[in-house]
């Protein structure tokens, strides 16, 4: 029998998680300053490599995708665009706006290689970049 001792453990736990993920949250969508001073946020993504690929996966809900662009920069990808309020936004009360708006750039520096090409796609709210590593891709 438990004498609640371990479920207020559990608990306190459980609570302490959630508000490091939240903090998390907040620091990934944090404006910053890029050169030039003009005021970004960084969407979160992750970046899976594969024998023959790496693929990054940016949430980027509500952007227009072709409004995006990707490129490697010295073993960096860049992907960056705009979100921009929907023209009823303008007009609306808003009682919540948690979706970070305006310009956004993220930097992740990529896997040592050598890649062919950087495609990109949508996926479920997702830009998908996809990175195909160039015969003896590993240096």
């Amino acid at each position: 029998m438990s004498d609640g001792r371990s479920e207020h453990w559990m608990w306190a736990d459980a609570v302490g998680l959630l508000d490091r993920m939240q903090r998390l949250h907040h620091q990934s969508y944090a404006p910053a300053r890029v050169r030039g001073g003009t005021v970004h946020w960084e969407p979160p993504a992750d970046l899976i490599e594969t024998d023959d690929e790496v693929l990054v996966f940016v949430a980027l809900p509500g952007v227009d995708l072709d409004q995006t662009e990707a490129f490697i920069e010295d073993g960096v990808l860049v992907v960056r665009g705009q979100r921009l309020l929907p023209p009823e936004l303008r007009v609306a009360r808003i009682h919540r706006l948690e979706l970070p708006q305006g310009r956004f750039e993220r930097r992740l520096p990529l896997p040592s290689g050598h890649y062919e090409d950087v495609r990109r796609a949508g996926s479920d709210g997702c830009l998908l970049v996809t990175l195909h590593k160039a015969k003896g891709g590993r240096r």
